[in-house]
Order: structure tokens, then C-alpha cells, then sequence
């Protein structure tokens, strides 16, 4: 998993990026509310890790941004000294999933994010899923429209599969290269970009299906399903390259 971490001491910062490194997870570590919004809101994550006193804002405020101005529901755990039944019943009604006192133990803080992983990606346990008019086998490894099956590459289909599975979340090229290619951050991106031109031919990705591919200038794509967009956005003509 790619995780960012708001934690202002070094020393912590660098045992929690250690403990993660060990179980195969990505750490970037800021120390101030600023940089971590900055980072989330222009990358892609697949989980938040806030402490809660930091020198520009507060936990709290990281987290209520975060959860106003992403449209996805990534999901936060606060790692904090503070540990009093308020400040946990604070943190959790503004939006956290977990909240684990410091310093974490390595394998209870690796079991909730596992526990976390399971409980945001349900679909990933089953075979068969269904979005609208595309159903997705992921044993056969077979998409179909309407009923009928898709001719698509092995990429094509692991492309597919991701998208759906995060749908509404903003899929940087970076982190498509990594988790579908397998391929380091400096790979031209033109990959992804030839990949995406033909899936939404080949996906007939669009509101007529009820989903389409948007591109988000200079950072990505978002998978978005028609249904969960605006009045509005409905109404606006689609630009040439979404």
C-alpha cells in the first residue's frame, strides 16, 4: 500500500516508515499539515496516518479537509500521544477509521491497516463483480457489456480491473505504472495514456454505460460513475479529452 504519514518528529516518523517498510508498504512522511494536504490532494494514497499536534494545524483539521475535498473515502487512522476517551470519540466523529496511541507496536499497527484494507476493497474477495452494465470475473478474467464479452489484453484487464475498484478516487500515472505495469516512477507515462485512449473505445466507457474516464490535467485519471456526479455535471459537454 502507498501511505502517507503526518508526523513533525523525526525519530517517530522514521520508526513507523521502518515498521511499514518491513511488511512491504510505501511511506512518504511531512512534517506539517500544509505539506501532507498538499501531497494527498495531488497524489494518490491508499491510506492516511495523522498524528494529532503538529506546529502549523491540528490532526483534526488535516483530517476535516481531507475528508472535504477528497471524493473518495480513504481511510485514517490517527497515530497520537493522545490517548483520552475524548480525544478518540473527537477524532472519530470527524471522520477517522482507527486511532492507536504511541508508539505503535509493529504488528498490531500492520493488523489494523490490514483490517482497514479489507474493510475499504470488500470487492476484492469476490469473483464476480457487477458495475452497471459491466460485469467483471476475476478468475476468468473476462469483462463483458451488456452480456457480452470484451475482447481485451491481459493489461487491459488488470487496467480495467483497477479502475473499477477505486472508482472516484484520482489514479495519478505514477501509481497506475506501479501497481499495474509493475514499473518504477521514472518509466515514461506515455504508457498509460495510450492505455487509457483505448480503453475507453474498447470499454464503450462512457455516459451512456454510466461510467466514463476523466482525465485530471497534469496529475491523472478518475474512473466516474454517472450516477454519482451533479445535476450539473451531467448537463455539461464532456471535453475532448474526458
Amino acid at each position: 500500500m502507498r501511505i502517507a504519514l503526518l508526523e513533525d518528529e523525526h525519530e517517530q516518523a522514521q520508526n513507523v516508515q521502518n515498521i511499514l517498510a518491513e511488511r512491504g508498504h510505501h511511506c512518504d512522511s511531512f512534517p506539517t499539515g500544509q505539506s501532507f494536504l498538499s501531497a494527498v490532494l495531488h497524489r494518490s494514497y491508499d491510506l492516511l496516518i495523522l498524528d494529532w499536534q503538529i506546529p502549523d494545524m491540528t490532526g483534526i483539521d488535516v483530517l476535516e479537509s481531507v475528508r472535504a475535498q477528497l471524493n473518495w473515502p480513504i481511510p485514517v487512522i490517527f497515530l497520537t500521544q493522545r490517548d483520552s476517551e475524548s480525544d478518540i470519540v473527537r477524532a472519530l466523529d470527524a471522520g477517522a477509521d482507527d486511532y492507536l496511541a504511541k508508539p505503535p507496536r509493529a504488528a498490531e499497527l500492520s493488523a489494523r491497516i490490514n483490517a482497514l484494507a479489507r474493510r475499504t476493497n470488500p470487492d476484492n474477495e469476490k469473483e464476480v463483480l457487477v458495475y452497471g452494465p459491466f460485469e467483471i470475473n476475476t478468475q476468468q478474467r473476462s469483462i463483458s457489456l451488456h452480456g457480452e464479452e470484451l475482447t481485451l489484453t491481459d493489461k487491459d484487464f488488470d487496467l480495467t480491473l483497477f479502475l473499477f475498484q477505486n472508482q472516484g478516487r484520482l489514479l495519478t500515472r505514477e501509481m497506475l505504472l506501479e501497481r499495474v505495469w509493475g514499473l518504477a516512477r521514472d518509466i515514461n507515462t506515455r504508457t498509460v495514456d495510450t492505455h487509457m485512449s483505448r480503453l475507453r473505445r474498447r470499454l464503450g466507457l462512457n455516459p451512456e454505460n454510466g461510467f466514463r474516464i476523466k482525465t485530471i490535467y497534469q496529475r491523472g485519471y478518475r474512473l466516474e460513475s454517472m450516477k454519482a456526479l451533479d445535476n450539473d455535471e451531467l448537463d455539461r459537454p464532456l471535453a475532448a479529452n474526458e
